[in-house]
C-alpha cells in the first residue's frame, strides 16, 4: 500500500498539466475556409453549330448538311462565390448565335440517264437569341495572388426568344416555311479562364442537350436541331 501511494504521488503532478492541455486542444477553434464573393460582366463572341437530325425534304432524306460558321455575340453578368480553391458561378447572358447550313436538295423522282441534271443547293440562315442562365462549378488548378487559372463545367438553361430570333429558309420549293422554337433548352458547359486580377479571359464550350425545333409550318419539310455553341468572352471583376 505504501507503494502504490507512492506511485500516485509521482504521477499525478505530472497527469494533471496534460489533461490541462487535453482541455484546452478541445476549445480550439475549428479552421475554417474563407468565403467571398465576386461580381462582374463580360462580352464575348460566339461560334455556333446546328446539329440537324432527322432532315427530310418531300420525304426524301438529306444525306450530308455543310454548317457555315457566323460570328454571333454574347454579354453577361454575373456572381461567383469562391470558398478556398473552388468555386460557384451562376450568370445571366443574352446571346445572339449565327448559324448557316447548306446541303443538296434531294431528288424526289430518279432522273433520266443521260439529263445532266445538276443538283440544287439549298440553305437555312438562323439568329437565335436567347437568355442564358448557367450554374458552374469551377476549381482553381494554379491560383498564385492575383493569376489564376480554372476549369468549369455545369448546366446551363436556355430562355429562347422565339419572337426575336430569325430563321431564313432559301431555295426551297416550299414557300413561307417557318420554324418555330421551343421556350427553353438546356446545354451542358465545359470551359476554362484565365484571370489576372481584375480581368479575366473565358473560353467554354456548350452542348446542347435537348431539341429546339418545335414545329415546322411546312408540310415538305422536316427536322430537329440542337446547337453546341463556342464562345469566347473578355471580363471584369468589380
Amino acid at each position: 500500500m505504501r507503494a502504490l501511494a507512492l506511485i500516485f504521488c509521482f504521477l499525478l503532478p505530472g497527469c494533471f498539466p496534460c489533461l490541462l492541455h487535453a482541455e484546452e486542444a478541445d476549445k480550439t477553434p475549428p479552421s475554417t475556409v474563407p468565403v467571398s464573393v465576386n461580381w462582374g460582366a463580360k462580352a464575348g463572341f460566339t461560334a455556333a453549330l446546328s446539329l440537324i437530325n432527322g432532315f427530310s425534304i418531300g420525304g426524301a432524306p438529306v444525306e450530308e448538311v455543310q454548317n457555315n460558321y457566323r460570328v454571333g455575340y454574347l454579354a453577361s453578368v454575373f456572381m461567383r462565390i469562391n470558398f478556398g480553391r473552388h468555386f460557384l458561378q451562376t450568370e445571366a447572358s443574352y446571346n445572339v448565335n449565327l448559324c448557316d447550313i447548306s446541303f443538296n436538295k434531294p431528288q424526289t423522282e430518279t432522273p433520266p440517264l443521260g439529263s445532266g441534271i445538276i443538283n440544287e443547293e439549298a440553305s437555312i440562315s438562323s439568329e437565335i437569341r436567347s437568355i442564358d442562365i448557367p450554374v458552374l462549378y469551377g476549381y482553381n488548378f494554379i491560383k498564385q495572388g492575383s493569376y489564376q487559372m480554372a476549369f468549369f463545367a455545369g448546366p446551363k438553361i436556355r430562355l429562347l426568344l422565339d419572337r426575336k430570333s430569325n430563321i431564313i429558309f432559301r431555295n426551297f420549293d416550299e414557300d413561307d416555311i417557318k420554324e418555330e422554337l421551343y421556350p427553353m433548352g438546356l446545354s451542358f458547359t465545359l470551359g476554362v479562364s484565365v484571370t489576372i486580377s481584375p480581368i479575366f479571359f473565358d473560353f467554354r464550350y456548350d452542348i446542347g442537350m435537348l431539341n429546339l425545333t418545335k414545329q415546322l409550318s411546312g408540310n415538305e419539310v422536316y427536322y430537329e436541331r440542337r446547337d453546341n455553341v463556342l464562345s469566347f468572352s473578355l471580363g471584369i471583376f468589380f
